[in-house]
Order: structure tokens, then C-alpha cells, then sequence
């Protein structure tokens, strides 16, 4: 009979931690996508490193909102949307999945338009690639599995890594740095808060949430895993936040000195060709790549998951199209939507992801709110219900953030 192997409580844990680790990665991963890298990127340009403290609360409230879904999807077993129907109605659920599906499918054109925009660099038409893109999106999904997808979405979140190559070619200064993070420097226009705002709302997005919860459930953690769970959330928190730094020095340390505006993350690849040199404008254009596929992927998932959850219909990329055909349907017709919008010829993207980012801003809070109201609930939660710290991050997020909503809407309403 072969004796069990027996091994170093270190080792066990980390092999544990190695075999639990996907869902905080990659959600905080695909935080960085096309719109936030312009975000990033636009601040850096315009504000240099001292915009750079902001990345100090973004971290803390991804972290904080993200452990709660954690705690939610492996304590009951549910996913967001299950949660928000049993505990709201089905007319609420309804109107807000209604707004979510609308502002999802403006989001994915945007990343299948940062898709077009860094291939386009390499002078490669969007007619070739987007459609090209999409059906290889599409085969991973359909005809893959979790297991499997997940290991391809963990490469995707590693590749992201790329920016901090870009950060370090273009020469920034350490001191600066180091002041930018510790020594916050406040400017009271418009354009400062509205970086400001774009930065930390960029980190917490409502799709993210159900994407978060839906990842727990899919890869079938437990109670005892919990602990290991919190960990993939702060790893992911880091990783989303060393990219997010690494993109705004790379402006900040290129552009900003030289009076460089951009409007697009696409403007900062190329912007950054004659300050660090060809390699670095390409190595940024292949993470805005990057960025883009991977968001495209989890965006519509994420949606075809929680719109599946939220009206009782199967879900899930370990079922097979015959288990699954309202998952599988919802989520060919997001992708197969985003693309038509950006195949069409001078579509309007910029009217798309102002609308989209608006439908983002007012559902955001009310997404939250839910997720707050459910997470307190000890008739949902029992004894892993909300603790006094999250609940004061997770308020004071939901408070900033209405106040944020209104301020975009009424910055929004005036340039329109």
C-alpha cells in the first residue's frame, strides 16, 4: 500500500494558494482594459507623476468590494444576480439587467474598438482583424471549458505586465515617483476631478462584480477556501495597480514634460515612439492588445452569466450549447453586436463609450447598494455577513461614488 505524502505546512498551503488562485487575478486583470489604459494613460500625460496617490484608494476599494463577492459566491453557493432577484424582486432585477445589458454592450464595442485602434498601429485594418478576433473570442468561450479559459485569461493577465517595460524605457525619475504616491497633490478643475474620478471608477466596474462572484462559484470553492480566496484578491489588486502605475509613468516620465495631449490610449502609443524609442510605443500598443481581448472575452461573459443567473436559465462555460443555449446565444449576440457597431464606417465610438460610461456612473452605487444590503443580511450571510471595516470602505465607496454620478452627469450634460 503506498504511504500518503506528507508535506511542509508551507508547501501545502502554497500548492493550495496555486490551485485556488484565477478569479481575484484575473477580475482585477481585466480592470485594465482599453478605457482604463486611456484613463491612465490621458492622467499621466496631463498631471504627470503627481496623479499617481489616486491609485492608493482604487486599490483599497477594489480590494475591499471584490473580497465581498468572494465571501458571497462561496458562502451561499449564488452569483450576484441570484442574490439581487431574491432579495429585490424580479421587476427591479429586471431594470437594472435591462441598463447593465444596454451599457455591456457599449463597453464591448469599446474593447473591440482598442482592439482595432493598437493593431492598427502595426498597420493592420480593423475589417481583418476585429471580425478575426471576435471568432477566435467566440471558440474559447463555446468550445472551451473553465479550466481551460482560465488558464488563457491568467497568460492574458500576465502579458499585462508588459507596461511596466514600457515604464522603465521611458527613463522615468524613482524620487518622483515616490513623491507622486505619498505627497497627494489636489487641483479643484474640472479636468483634475474628473481624472480623479476616472481613476477610481475605472477600478470598480458593475459587470465586475457578477463576473467576480460567477468566477468563485464556476471553479467550485468552498467555505475552507475562503482564506486562500482573499489572498488571489489582494494579488489581483496588486497586479491591476502596478500595471495602472506603470502605464501613468510612462506618460508621466514622456509626454507630460513635453506638453504631449492625448485622447486615446492608442495617441500615447504612438506619442511614445520618438521620447523611448519604436520598442516601447510597440510593447504598449501589444498590452493595449492585450487589454482589449482580454476584456472582450470577459465582458460579454460576464454579462450572459448574470443575465442567465438573474432569470433562472443554466450558465456556465463548463456546459455544453445544448445545457447552456440562452448563456451561449446572449453571449454570441453581445460579440456578434459589438462588432457590427465597429465595422460600421465612422461609427460614433466616442458618443458610444460617453452614453456607456453614464449608464456605468448611475448603476454602479445602485449595484452596489444591493451587493451592501445583501452582504449584511445574517439571514443570507449567517456569520460571514459584512465586518465594521468593509462595511465603512464598502458606504463610503457607494457615497463618493453617487457624488462622483453627479458630478459626471452634470460635467457630461454640459459638453453634450
Amino acid at each position: 500500500m503506498a504511504k500518503k505524502k506528507h508535506y511542509p505546512l508551507f508547501l501545502r498551503n502554497l500548492l493550495i494558494f496555486l490551485a485556488i488562485l484565477g478569479p481575484g487575478i484575473i477580475t482585477g486583470s481585466v480592470d485594465n482594459d482599453p478605457g482604463g489604459i486611456t484613463t491612465y494613460s490621458v492622467a499621466g500625460a496631463t498631471y504627470g507623476y503627481k496623479i499617481l496617490w489616486t491609485l492608493i484608494p482604487a486599490f483599497i476599494v477594489l480590494v475591499v468590494v471584490q473580497e465581498m463577492n468572494a465571501r458571497m459566491g462561496i458562502y451561499t453557493g449564488k452569483g450576484l444576480a441570484d442574490l439581487i432577484r431574491e432579495n429585490t424582486g424580479v421587476k427591479t432585477t429586471f431594470f437594472i439587467f435591462l441598463f447593465l445589458l444596454l451599457a455591456d454592450i457599449g463597453n464591448t464595442a469599446t474593447e473591440f474598438a482598442g482592439v482595432a485602434g493598437s493593431l492598427q498601429i502595426f498597420g493592420l485594418s480593423k475589417y481583418l482583424t476585429v471580425p478575426l478576433i471576435a471568432v477566435v473570442i467566440w471558440i474559447i468561450v463555446v468550445k472551451g471549458n473553465y479550466r481551460m479559459a482560465e488558464k488563457i485569461f491568467l497568460v492574458f493577465s500576465l502579458f499585462l505586465l508588459s507596461y511596466v517595460i514600457s515604464a522603465v524605457m521611458a527613463k522615468p525619475s524613482p524620487a518622483e515617483i515616490v513623491q507622486g504616491f505619498l505627497k497627494p497633490s489636489v487641483k479643484f478643475d474640472a479636468g483634475y476631478i474628473s481624472l480623479v474620478i476616472g481613476i477610481i471608477g475605472t477600478t470598480v466596474a458593475p459587470w465586475m462584480q457578477f463576473y467576480m462572484q460567477s468566477a468563485v462559484i464556476e471553479k467550485g470553492l468552498r467555505i475552507e477556501d475562503y482564506k486562500y480566496s482573499i489572498w488571489d484578491v489582494i494579488l489581483g489588486g496588486v497586479a491591476t495597480i502596478v500595471v495602472a502605475a506603470a502605464i501613468i509613468i510612462a506618460c508621466a516620465a514622456t509626454l507630460y514634460p513635453n506638453h504631449i495631449k492625448i485622447d486615446e490610449a492608442k495617441d500615447a502609443a504612438l506619442a511614445l515612439k520618438p521620447f523611448a524609442g519604436p520598442l516601447a510605443s510597440y510593447v504598449f500598443a501589444f498590452g493595449l492588445f492585450i487589454s482589449a481581448v482580454f476584456a472582450a472575452i470577459i465582458l460579454p461573459l460576464s454579462t450572459a452569466f448574470y443575465v442567465c443567473e438573474a432569470f433562472g436559465f443554466e450558465a456556465g462555460i463548463d456546459k455544453s450549447f445544448q445545457e447552456a443555449p440562452e448563456f451561449y446565444t446572449l453571449f454570441t449576440a453581445i460579440i456578434v453586436i459589438a462588432v457590427g457597431i465597429i465595422l460600421i464606417p465612422n461609427a460614433p465610438l466616442i458618443t458610444i463609450t460617453l452614453w456607456t460610461q453614464i449608464l456605468n456612473g448611475i448603476l454602479l452605487p445602485v449595484v452596489l447598494i444591493c451587493m451592501m444590503l445583501i452582504v449584511n443580511n445574517v439571514e443570507v450571510m449567517g456569520e460571514f455577513k459584512n465586518k465594521f471595516f468593509n462595511n465603512l470602505v464598502g458606504w463610503v465607496t457607494v457615497v463618493v461614488l453617487i457624488g462622483l454620478t453627479v458630478f459626471l452627469l452634470l460635467t457630461s450634460g454640459l459638453s453634450l
